[in-house]
């Protein structure tokens, strides 16, 4: 593509070196190690480390042209810009045609559930008979695609490029996890989205945004962007997501899991067994720009387990009665849904229970906890991996919520674990992490025995199991690999009936 398509509608600040904005530039990269010959490099400014520190080694791998905020000495033509990340998602959208506008395209935020919810919307698709594609924090997937996640909303250049191939494929419906980090840093920067969701809203990623009001407003940017022709879909439960109903373009739709003032809520609902079953009500006639949806009630029954998934089931729901899919294709797509690894997933359900839960926030906490409290078993053990390198705000309100859960709870077993077997750098729990973990289970006379690995752990728990009992995993990265052990420690002690089973459950895993 040549350059002056590529930098259509860019701001051009300088120049340096001989430019010819007819010349053909093969492609785009922002990796200096992946550039190729005749390509563009992108000097991206990040948290990290600066692109700019990059650019030898990428004239040196064959870039022809080098896109910078500031200028470097290498002898090489170079553009500036005043913000190269941003200027990355306009000339991606340029160079790969604009793909989200051939695509119908439904961007979800929240806190938590974005994952479950997501995968729910791509199996009613599925199940209504569309060509699907998902991308989000376990993976991108679209026809014979299929791409473990490293960021849980990929950078502006891999989208775009993503976006294009569903257009050569024909892809038809494509669903998308939208995380506030995606939004701050332009990686969704020129999506034209058919419907976007706001679900939940709570305290994380406070020390990454610098603020919850900062945090509040990068997310919120869903909804306030969102076009004129789009659907805007609100939970009215929280009063920062309410506020947004007059702050954008877009058609708005309300619903409350609390009561029956919006456009959707639900009722009868029941968790005895962990898996919800309740009663959807649409309570008046909806009109939509391309169609209409009907008052009425009728009944969804789950095959996953939680309140969150009743929760993140509603906003399917909703998405799926937009696009004007039957009722009966959308109950059975909710039953037949088996849910999403490590989101209150069972992942063993004979002598005992295994729930297997990405046990994020205070909120995620909360919904987690609570379900555990509506459900019928002899005695809980817990075992939780304390996040690392999160900060201590968010590990001390993780830790209150569950001190106040666990009063309720009374489990028989409390165990915490380190994972230092298993986790990266990343993601290792600093000291003033475990400290402020342990000093809220002191304050709250909660006894609780600390391991160094996951694996030792996981044997621990379980070793104290018994019949009828629930074992909860909980935790983020630090109890990805906890399934895989608890699976070994299963087969040797000869606890598993349907070996083959769980060995699929475990062998597909992504995390």
């Amino acid at each position: 593509m040549k350059l002056k398509e590529i930098f259509k509608g860019v701001e051009i600040l300088d120049v340096k070196g001989s430019i010819d904005f007819n010349d053909e530039v093969n492609g785009i990269n922002y990796h200096s190690g992946k550039i190729k010959d005749g390509e563009l490099f992108v000097a991206v400014v990040g948290y990290i480390t600066d692109g700019h520190k990059y650019i030898s080694d990428a004239v040196k791998n064959g870039a022809k042209y080098i896109l910078v905020e500031n200028f470097s000495e290498e002898d090489i033509p170079q553009i500036k810009v005043k913000n190269t990340r941003i200027t990355l998602a306009d000339i991606s959208s340029n160079f790969y045609g604009n793909p989200s506008k051939e695509l119908n395209i439904v961007g979800i935020t929240a806190t938590n559930g974005k994952t479950t919810t997501s995968f729910m919307v791509d199996n009613i698709y599925k199940k209504a008979g569309f060509k699907t594609g998902l991308i989000g924090s376990v993976l991108a997937t679209y026809d014979d695609v299929k791409i473990p996640s490293i960021l849980t909303t990929p950078d502006s250049l891999e989208l775009q490029k993503y976006f294009r191939d569903m257009v050569n494929k024909g892809i038809e419906k494509v669903t998308m996890e939208v995380s506030s980090s995606a939004q701050e840093l332009y990686r969704v920067k020129n999506i034209d989205y058919d419907i976007v969701t706001f679900n939940n809203f709570s305290r994380e990623h406070i020390d990454q945004h610098g603020s919850f009001e900062n945090y509040y407003e990068v997310k919120s940017k869903l909804i306030k962007e969102a076009s004129p022709e789009s659907v805007s879909i609100l939970n009215m439960d929280f009063e920062h997501i309410a506020r947004l109903k007059n702050e954008t373009k877009s058609q708005v739709l309300t619903y409350s899991l609390e009561n029956d003032n919006y456009d959707f809520s639900i009722s009868n609902l029941d968790l005895s067994t962990g898996m919800g079953k309740f009663t959807f009500n649409v309570n008046s006639d909806i009109e939509l720009k391309d169609g209409k949806i009907s008052k009425g009630s009728f009944k969804i029954d789950l095959s996953v387990g939680g309140y969150s998934s009743v929760m993140n089931s509603v906003v399917a729901i909703i998405i799926a009665l937009v696009e004007g899919i039957d009722i009966k294709i959308i109950q059975e797509a909710m039953n037949d849904f088996t849910g999403v690894e490590r989101r209150f997933e069972m992942i063993y359900d004979e002598d005992f229970k295994i729930i297997d839960d990405h046990y994020a926030n205070s909120r995620n906490i909360e919904v987690t906890l609570s379900t555990l409290s509506k459900m019928k078993f002899a005695d809980l053990r817990m075992l939780y991996a304390i996040r690392g390198n999160r900060g201590v705000n968010l590990n001390r309100e993780s830790a209150e919520m569950t001190a106040q859960w666990l009063k309720t709870l009374k489990p028989q077993t409390f165990y915490a674990t380190l994972s230092k077997d298993t986790v990266t750098s990343k993601d290792e729990v600093l000291d003033e992490e475990l400290n402020v973990f342990l000093e809220v289970m002191k304050e709250n006379n909660i006894d609780v025995e600390i391991f160094d690995t996951l694996e030792e752990s996981i044997e621990a728990v379980l070793e104290t199991a018994e019949k009828e009992d629930v074992v909860l995993f909980a935790g983020c990265q630090g109890m990805d690999k906890g399934a895989k052990f608890a699976c070994d420690f299963l087969i040797e002690h000869k606890l598993v009936k349907d070996k083959a089973k769980l060995l699929d459950k475990i062998d597909n895993r992504v995390c």
